[in-house]
């Protein structure tokens, strides 16, 4: 015989006893409390990872910024550095400033093997990409690993982060299409100025990407010496367009005099 668990009992007499208002409205009590957890930000009781206060808290971006890079410019204009130096990549969209508190959470998402975020941390990514004409996408690719560093992780964070998108925008995903055949040290580790050399050749495309717009999903970026190589490596494959969605962009330390 199948056991018929409490809550579906809860809900079969409620909608058999109650008018349909108060039915819903002590369901929603029910799932609040069964949702009910400590935010990850402030350990303040929650319904999600993040309770409404820290997400206020979060640093967004400022309004007006690069649509190619997503840093600070003037009148939502290509900034000077993009002018002078165009990557790859076509446009970045970006919510977050990467700055604490959020640095936490994506460290924890990343090294702390703590997957359950991916669906918070990719609601950002929705965020940024929404007011968007770059919804016109034929394929979502996640930023590839080494297999010696996702060995060493156990999962690949932008991978989890796409399959979230997936499932919400029905867009296609390509696992593998382009992988990562060069293991160096990691970006973070290194400084801005050695981050170019440090991910050159690091790409090789395992298909075509003939006259499709293709959209690379990571988790930060800092000089976007990275996804700029992803791009050059799609587009030397075919693609027509690149586009980026990150969850947080790095804005640059005045000390670091970026060309």
């Amino acid at each position: 015989m199948q056991l018929v668990h409490p809550f579906d009992k809860l809900v079969l007499w409620s909608e058999m006893r109650l008018d349909g208002w108060k039915a819903m409205k002590i369901l929603s009590r029910l799932r609040d409390a069964i949702n009910q957890q400590d935010c990850r930000l402030c350990g303040g009781t929650a319904t999600r990872p993040i309770c409404a206060a820290c997400d206020d808290d979060l640093a967004r971006l400022p309004a007006a910024r690069c649509p190619v890079c997503a840093l600070p410019s003037h009148a939502n204009q290509p900034c000077g550095r993009c002018l002078s130096s165009p990557p790859a990549y076509d446009s970045t969209h970006a919510t977050l400033e990467y700055a604490f508190p959020i640095t936490r959470l994506i460290q924890a998402f990343k090294y702390e093997h703590a997957v359950g975020l991916a669906a918070t941390l990719a609601n950002y990514l929705d965020e940024a990409a929404a007011p968007t004409a770059d919804w016109q996408l034929d394929l979502l690719l996640p930023m590839p690993l080494a297999r010696a560093r996702l060995a060493e992780r156990g999962y690949n964070q932008a991978l989890e982060l796409a399959r979230v998108l997936v499932r919400h925008r029905r867009l296609a995903l390509g696992v593998g299409a382009v992988t990562r055949v060069r293991h160096g040290p990691p970006q973070a580790d290194l400084p801005w100025r050695e981050r170019s050399r440090n991910i050159r050749g690091a790409f090789t495309a395992q298909r075509r990407f003939d006259g499709l717009t293709v959209c690379v999903i990571d988790d930060v970026m800092t000089t976007g010496a990275t996804l700029d190589e992803m791009a050059r490596v799609l587009k030397a494959a075919g693609a027509r367009r690149v586009v980026n969605w990150v969850v947080a962009r790095t804005l640059p330390r005045p000390e670091a005099h970026l060309p």
